[in-house]
């Protein structure tokens, strides 16, 4: 139950930018509560090390409840938001219920873009949650168990071909440690098939791998790539994708081409969530191609001061004019700057300071002992990379049980290569195993 004449402070979203947006508020004289249509916080970095089995789904998740039970103030709701009244003050639940509040801070992200085609979906799964992830990794690996039985070659080269639409960090760390798995992990345990001959594709419309990093690094990443027997196919857009491969498209000569595959990843573009659009509607909010909502400089939507977009879903620039990216640290930065000016705001404080974000260093990984990092100006790449990827990442895992068993799991995994979370749960989605010859 919520207190009468406290400050209402309504937050939806548990990942980065909610979760930080709560913990900023926990000395706060105001009622809190966090909304999430899940009952837990997803480091949301480390989802593709789940789909290629490095790590299990709980290693990389904490219950909000767990994390927040020490804050008096704060009540954690399941349920999912799907409307809003603003001029009410009102936000309206799956059920119908209502939450009122004073403040209000929209964590919600962002979903999986697929370019107006949504029925590529079924053919080739995103990464944005934990299902997701396991359906990949079930994708992953039931391939090489069917290219362990099939006879025929070309349904074997089918099986062996993993196409990842998309050379951004979830692309390129999916494709890193996919060769890892081929070159390997699995490379002495079939009889048939030689794991190692597995081809793995990026597709991507830009001109090079992780196009916001430095061109220097770019150039690392997809050297690192390739000496995983990765292949890098830039200027191609995807045209079509069915459940026997992918189409694509030459971005300079239009030419046109398939390659054929059974395994396809989506890595590639981002639009709002549902509620987010239903807010932009509901407030004839100015968004971009992609929906994301344009704030004002202390992330407020325009003409709604009590409104704050944080995150992903926020079209917020820098001093530069340029928009910042959708990233982990910008979430949690945007989300703990939401809360501090709503509880400078209920001290009576006037003067609002702009939303500024520090830029702490880009970081990606693209297998044991190599990652690449832009840290203050500063390029590095290689194991100086890869250990600084490490302690970043496990500094910001929630949970310390988490963080010590990631770690664990990670030193296992760099003396050995030995995935652990290899398994096949569940009943086979898709296309069946061929028949074994009579």
């Amino acid at each position: 139950m919520t207190n009468a004449g406290k400050h209402r402070i309504l937050i939806l979203g548990g990942g980065f930018g909610g979760l930080y947006a709560a913990k900023a508020l926990r000395h706060a004289d105001a009622d809190v509560t966090l909304l999430d249509r899940r009952n837990f916080h997803l480091f949301q970095p480390l989802l593709y090390q789940v789909a290629t089995g490095s790590l299990s789904p709980g290693e990389i998740a904490a219950p909000l409840r767990g994390v927040l039970e020490h804050q008096r103030n704060t009540r954690v709701l399941m349920g999912e938001a799907v409307d809003i009244d603003p001029a009410r003050k009102e936000v309206i639940i799956e059920d119908g219920d209502q939450l009122p509040y004073d403040s209000l801070i929209v964590a919600c992200g962002t979903q999986s873009a697929y370019f107006g085609h949504d029925e590529w979906r079924q053919w080739a799964p995103s990464l944005k949650s934990i299902e997701e992830a396991t359906d990949i990794r079930h994708k992953i690996l039931i391939a090489f168990e069917a290219a362990e039985r099939t006879t025929d070659p070309a349904e074997r080269t089918k099986w062996l071909t993993f196409v990842i639409v998309g050379a951004g960090a979830t692309g390129v760390e999916l494709a890193g440690a996919l060769g890892e798995i081929a070159n390997h992990t699995l490379r002495n345990e079939f009889r048939s098939i030689r794991p190692e001959e597995a081809r793995i594709i990026i597709v991507d419309g830009g001109q090079r791998v992780l196009p916001t990093y430095p061109p220097d690094l770019s150039t690392k990443a997809e050297n690192e790539l390739l000496k995983l027997c990765a292949q890098v196919r830039m200027g191609f857009m995807v045209t079509g994708v069915d459940a026997n491969g992918v189409e694509i498209k030459s971005a300079s000569t239009g030419a046109t081409s398939r390659i054929e595959s059974y395994t396809v990843i989506w890595a590639a573009g981002v639009s709002a969530s549902e509620f987010g659009k239903k807010l932009a509607q509901r407030t004839d909010a100015e968004t971009d191609r992609s929906g994301r909502i344009k704030v004002q400089p202390n992330m407020t939507l325009p003409g709604y001061p009590d409104i704050f977009i944080v995150g992903d879903l926020a079209l917020a620039t820098q001093s530069d004019g340029k928009a910042l990216p959708g990233v982990a640290q910008v979430a949690m930065q945007s989300g703990a700057y939401a809360a501090k000016t709503i509880m400078n705001r209920m001290a009576g404080h006037k003067d609002e300071k702009p939303f500024k974000y520090f830029n702490k260093g880009d970081l990606a990984v693209i297998g044991r002992g190599a990652a690449i990092a832009n840290i203050f100006g500063f390029h590095l790449d290689g194991v100086l990379a890869w250990l600084v990827w490490v302690f970043i990442h496990l500094l910001y895992i929630v949970e310390f049980q988490n963080r010590f068993l990631i770690f664990i799991q990670w030193g296992f995994l760099y003396l050995t290569y030995n995935r652990g979370a290899r398994l096949i749960t569940g009943n086979p989605a898709g296309r069946q195993l061929p028949h074994l010859p009579s």
